[in-house]
């Protein structure tokens, strides 16, 4: 299972418009529409602090550290004072505190004047294993006394649904495994499960470098926290039951870049103990698959491909039949209750129940597998990535092939299908019609014929 950052919003029409006034009303008052600074630029001293408070993690100083750090504030200064130690073992390559913004939540009743709700932007690398930083969001206090601001409480900020997103150094000291392929970073409960993780994410990798083909680090970080508890503080949650029964969870931000930002694995502690082997392997290629996939995965590409892609290669070397595969989808098949559509984005989500959820993975998975078995595994591959294009990429896709055929000495004739019109007098394609034309590019078909061959293969498959 993956979960992907909230894409970018861009503001709106009215909000344009306000800035465009006539030039004379613009003499007056110069900075009406101008962009206003950032915070970093704005709240210097503030920035100075956390820039000091940087320094002193990478260089190890407790003392430099609880310099930035409200000495009225006991209980948070007593976990800042552990936070050096329990970084120890954890391979740093860079560490930075960004300011993000400055009324970020409401703060508690009666809060004294020079105080701020700040929200900060943590950014950190691990030796060897990150290409793109790790970021995460932070909602400090910050209290200033006698000129000086200094940060007081990390938990302000959770009774209005910002509790920021913990570390695993935040929770106590960290263990460190290594392998061929893996880093496993854990708590200090069960050093085994540490060992085992690396195992299995060891065997995943090369598992997942001969089903994916395409370039990637070939490396996963896994963090496995003593509790359940923990693993949702570490997903930016203080919802612990939503993750009852998820084995793992790997995060990242889709398609961002070339080179993929960082991504972590988080393992549930009580749901991975009761798996067997074959349950582990699974699991892991599984995630593994995700954090191979995740340069062409973005928010057009649907979830029953992502997440049925990734099953696809953690089964794909496993004789099974299907039906002891998919037991959820075998039982509605043979109760008359074959799906009609697709898994939607909401199957799969954590409160979608477990045998929705369920269903919608062996669904997904299905799907994969269907396309694999009828059309090959390249052709799988080759949709996968064109699911994925934005509008802006199929956009620039759609224009370079023209220019470069015009550069080759060739002038390609209009393609369009019977019946269309032409690309400016429709509406943007949402993501079904992108999707539908991935389709018909890669596999042939639209995608009312691809469901309706879809049901017919699992309804074959599972009786």
């Amino acid at each position: 299972m993956s979960r992907q950052r909230a894409g970018r919003r861009w503001p709106s029409r009215a909000g344009a418009a306000a800035c465009a006034v006539p030039l004379l009303a613009l003499l007056v008052p110069l900075t009406g529409c101008a962009p206003q600074a950032p915070p970093r630029d704005r709240f210097p001293d503030v920035q100075r602090m956390l820039d000091a408070r940087s320094r002193a993690v990478r260089h190890g100083d407790t003392a430099a550290l609880l310099a930035t750090v409200d000495p009225h504030a006991t209980a948070y200064r007593a976990r800042q004072r552990r936070l050096i130690a329990n970084l120890g073992a954890v391979p740093l390559t860079d560490w930075r505190y960004d300011l993000v913004s400055t009324d970020a939540f409401p703060l508690p009743a009666g809060a004294a004047r020079g105080r701020m709700a700040a929200k900060v932007r943590l950014s950190y690398r691990l030796k060897g294993f990150d290409t793109a930083p790790v970021t995460s969001l932070q909602y400090l206090t910050l209290t200033e006394r006698a000129g000086r601001w200094r940060i007081s409480s990390d938990t302000d900020g959770a009774p209005s649904g910002r509790p920021g997103t913990r570390q695993l150094w935040d929770q106590g000291p960290v263990r460190l495994v290594r392998g061929r392929y893996s880093l496993v970073l854990g708590g200090a409960a069960d050093p085994a499960r540490l060992r085992d993780l690396a195992h299995w994410v060891d065997e995943s990798v090369p598992a997942v470098s001969d089903a994916w083909k395409g370039r990637w680090s070939g490396k996963v970080v896994v963090e496995a926290p003593d509790t359940v508890g923990q693993m949702a503080q570490l997903l930016g949650s203080d919802d612990a039951a939503g993750y009852t029964g998820i084995a793992a969870v790997t995060t990242g931000e889709a398609g961002a870049s070339a080179t993929a930002p960082a991504d972590r694995v988080i393992v549930n502690p009580e749901a991975y103990e009761e798996l067997n082997d074959l349950g582990r392997a699974v699991v892991l290629t599984h995630e593994t698959a995700h954090v191979a996939t995740r340069t062409v995965t973005t928010t057009a590409t649907p979830l029953w491909l992502s997440e049925g892609f990734a099953d696809w290669v953690a089964y794909r070397d496993i004789r099974r039949k299907a039906a002891t595969t998919a037991p959820e989808l075998s039982r509605a098949v043979a109760a008359g209750k074959a799906p009609d559509s697709l898994p939607t984005d909401e199957d799969f989500g954590f409160q979608a129940g477990a045998d929705r959820l369920a269903k919608a993975y062996e669904g997904g998975w299905l799907a994969c597998r269907m396309i694999a078995d009828k059309w090959g595994e390249a052709k799988l591959i080759a949709f996968y990535r064109a699911a994925g294009r934005t509008e802006a990429e199929s956009a620039a896709g759609r224009l370079r092939a023209p220019m470069e055929a015009l550069r080759n000495g060739h002038r390609p004739r209009p393609h369009r299908s019977p019946g269309s019109t032409p690309a400016r007098d429709r509406h943007r394609p949402d993501r079904a019609e992108r999707l539908d034309r991935a389709m018909r590019d890669q596999l042939g078909v639209g995608l009312t014929e691809f469901t309706k061959e879809w049901r017919e293969y699992v309804e074959g498959q599972l009786r």
